[in-house]
């Protein structure tokens, strides 16, 4: 994973500004989502190849038309990174890497990776967590310690600071502890909506069970608290509670296409200013 070693300084003044606050608005939120996409532009590759990125965006616009009402714009990136990872930043910018996109096996897994993160925003987590984080030393370093918790980096690299590394790590504990649960409840509510089989959301935590057990390193999305196992089971009871499903997808004719051309062009063609 990255280290975010370049915060803005333009950033930090914001939120040293809105420290005192006891929350962000909407539109604070909506600023400070522009500075973390802004360096996260500067430390990731962005994959431009058009049938790729408008592939993952229709995925992810057929699915925040059947999330609950958000005030923000939802916009949707491929990062080419081989890790298995995905987040989304404040403001409704969503990110997913391409070895997310070659890991899962069909569609209705990318879609329950896409709506988890949804969740997410249209719940407005980041500005809890900002609210709890307010008071504690470390708004000087909180762009570093966001991108920590969305990105899964619990090494914070600012000055060589490892102060901050391990605030992160408590942070990211926290955040996960307390909003996981409802992003997966919300993206089992989102997915059935959209027409795809939330089941296939437990299949990608079986996954990514299976690529922790097999020591590849996977990070915070998906895998911290409550354990993997425990979130298989609860994702099953929320399931069981939306009644009988039918006629529900899980895979389209495009997905193993999309990913044979991630394999072809990954390496090849990126860009890190994406529109």
């Amino acid at each position: 994973m990255e280290r975010w070693t370049r915060p803005a300084l333009s950033c930090l003044a914001f939120c040293a500004v809105f420290a005192a606050c006891s929350t962000l608005t909407v539109q604070e939120e909506k600023k400070l989502g522009y500075q973390v996409q802004r360096q996260v532009r500067e430390e990731y590759q962005f994959l431009r190849e058009p049938i790729i990125v408008n592939y993952v965006r229709s995925i992810g616009q057929e699915l925040v038309r059947a999330a609950p009402p958000s005030p923000f714009e939802f916009r949707f990136y491929v990062v080419e990174d081989e890790q298995i990872n995905a987040f989304a930043i404040p403001g409704g910018a969503v990110y997913v890497h391409t070895g997310l996109i070659t890991t899962a096996k069909n569609a209705g897994e990318l879609a329950g990776v896409l709506a988890h993160e949804i969740g997410h925003v249209t719940a407005r987590h980041v500005a809890q967590m900002y609210r709890r984080q307010r008071n504690t030393g470390f708004a000087a370093n909180i762009v570093s310690i966001l991108l920590a918790i969305l990105t899964g980096n619990s090494y914070v690299a600012q000055g060589g600071q490892a102060a901050t590394g391990l605030a992160a790590q408590a942070y990211i504990n926290t955040y996960t502890q307390d909003a996981e649960e409802a992003a997966d409840a919300q993206a089992v509510k989102t997915m059935v909506k959209a027409g795809y089989d939330p089941n296939a959301l437990i299949t990608m935590l079986q996954t990514l069970q299976a690529e922790a057990a097999g020591g590849l390193q996977v990070p915070q999305f998906l895998l911290s608290h409550p354990a993997t196992s425990e979130r298989i089971q609860d994702v099953s009871y929320l399931i069981r509670q939306q009644g009988p499903l039918s006629g529900l997808r899980t895979n389209d004719r495009k997905f193993e296409i999309i990913k044979a051309r991630i394999r072809l062009v990954v390496g090849t063609d990126v860009d890190p200013e994406p529109e």
